[in-house]
């Protein structure tokens, strides 16, 4: 992992867009109250690739990928995983689906009272649960070197800084080997250096695990270093879709305002 300098990281691995779509969202609905958040979203999230969502604050960003993953509840349409409508899977159903997605929170949500190590045993406990000792210790050595974080194994996150509770998260998440990564803001709160080393990790967890990800950002230098295609949102729904030279060509004031 490059530290020295603030630098883009390694761009993204190309994607094929003629691949199945491992997320298909139809006419998305959500309000709270009396207030609409998502109104009539459609998109979808190709094999392999990194999609970026971007919005200004309220557009419904986080809404989205927390509907998708049953934190919130759609109010109308449709949402498949796998091409499963997860409306229609049994709780067990859908418990074994949400298996195969990593959430990585803004907020880290590490245990503050668990090591690091404890962290990272905790889901293996109870999703790889044929696993021996040596086998999660191995798993759990692997995802700390993968994040720049070996030597971190029996700290505390009250010892860790912000950049590090983030990597230390992204380990718990992959540590599990997802198949669908959803980051929420992963670079908010972090200096310009460290944003970087995150988004190079967006790219590496990709290219490792063979992820399929949406990643929610405000962050322009991180849409940038880890977008295969963009989507922004405006009025709850889908404003525009494209490569990312299709937003920097735009002569849309709305585009221009995060672009400039």
């Amino acid at each position: 992992m490059k530290t020295e300098e603030t630098e883009i990281p390694d761009q993204p691995l190309p994607i094929n867009k003629s691949k199945e779509p491992v997320i298909e969202i139809n006419n998305l609905v959500k309000s709270f109250g009396t207030q609409a958040v998502l109104t009539n979203l459609s998109m979808k999230l190709f094999n392999g690739e990194n999609l970026v969502v971007l919005g200004k604050s309220g557009s419904g960003k986080s809404v989205l990928i927390k509907c998708i993953v049953g934190l919130l509840h759609a109010d109308g349409g449709t949402i498949k995983v796998f091409d499963k409508n997860v409306k229609e899977l049994n709780s067990k159903e859908f418990g074994e689906l949400r298996q195969k997605i990593g959430f990585l929170f803004q907020s880290g949500a590490l245990y503050d009272s668990m090591t690091v190590k404890e962290n990272l045993e905790f889901p293996l406990r109870r999703i790889k649960k044929n696993l021996s000792e040596k086998e999660m210790a191995d798993k759990i050595s692997e995802v700390l070197e993968n994040v720049g974080l070996a030597d971190a194994l029996n700290k505390m996150p009250s010892q860790l800084s912000g950049g590090m509770r983030k990597r230390i998260s992204l380990a718990r998440t992959i540590v599990v080997d997802p198949l669908v990564m959803l980051y929420d803001e992963p670079t908010t709160g972090l200096d310009p250096v460290t944003s970087d080393e995150i988004s190079e990790l967006i790219n590496d967890v990709q290219k490792k695990y063979k992820t399929s990800s949406i990643i929610i950002t405000h962050d322009i230098k991180c849409a940038l270093a880890t977008a295969n295609r963009i989507i922004m949102l405006a009025d709850g729904t889908v404003y525009k879709e494209g490569k990312i030279k299709d937003f920097e060509n735009s002569t849309d004031s709305l585009i221009k305002s995060f672009f400039k």
